[in-house]
């Protein structure tokens, strides 16, 4: 966070002094006045400058994006983000170089990616920031993919009469399966285990 102590005469000399240091303008800062100042006799005898702390507001979401940039480029490759912004919902979708390697073996480096940048966003926010990272519309594919297994996994667990215990997902990716099977009377679902290792249980109802 960048933040500066600065006077003049007035406390808008003060801010537009601290402004010019910062290169940055009155919009993107919050200003506290520490002293009004006092312009004495004449404007000289007994006068006291204005001081000023001006400190520079974080975008969250700029300084998450600028993160992802960094990471990225570390792992070899130059990408492009489009951030698309729904209330608190907030979507960084890569393309570029390389996009294969960032998404990884069932997403796992996309899914580490995006669990980073979340820190990021909300590390500087005032509200929860609930990020999603996307490349090549691998959410979309990955979502298609888990309707189709929940459907598979619930009919082999209505068929043999057993519990189903699904591979360990992250929570997004199990609410997938959560919404898949809810309206399925046939079986029931729940989480079980303790992150990272959380996983699905899907078992026939009796």
């Amino acid at each position: 966070m960048k933040q500066i102590t600065a006077n003049g005469q007035t406390v808008e000399e003060a801010v537009q002094s601290a402004l010019a240091q910062l290169k940055t303008t009155k919009e993107k800062t919050e200003v506290t006045v520490i002293d009004e100042g006092k312009k004495g006799l004449f404007g000289i005898f007994g006068s006291r400058p204005a001081i000023v702390k001006v400190t520079v507001k974080i975008d969250p979401i700029e300084e998450a994006k600028q993160f992802l940039l960094s990471v990225v480029e570390k792992m070899g490759s130059t990408i492009e983000i489009e951030v698309i912004k729904n209330g608190r919902d907030v979507q960084f979708i890569m393309s570029g170089q390389k996009i294969a390697l960032l998404i990884g073996k069932r997403g796992q480096t996309l899914n580490s990616l995006q669990y980073l940048t979340q820190l990021v966003i909300n590390r500087h926010s005032d509200q929860y920031i609930n990020v999603i990272l996307d490349a090549e519309d691998y959410r979309k594919r990955r979502n298609e993919t888990l309707i189709k297994l929940a459907d598979r996994l619930a009919q082999k667990s209505i068929k043999t009469g057993k519990t189903v215990t699904l591979e360990p997902m992250p929570s997004y990716e199990r609410k997938v399966i959560h919404t898949a099977l809810m309206n399925n009377s046939r079986v029931k679902t729940y989480s079980d285990g303790y992150e990272p290792n959380r996983h699905i249980v899907i078992s026939p109802v009796k």
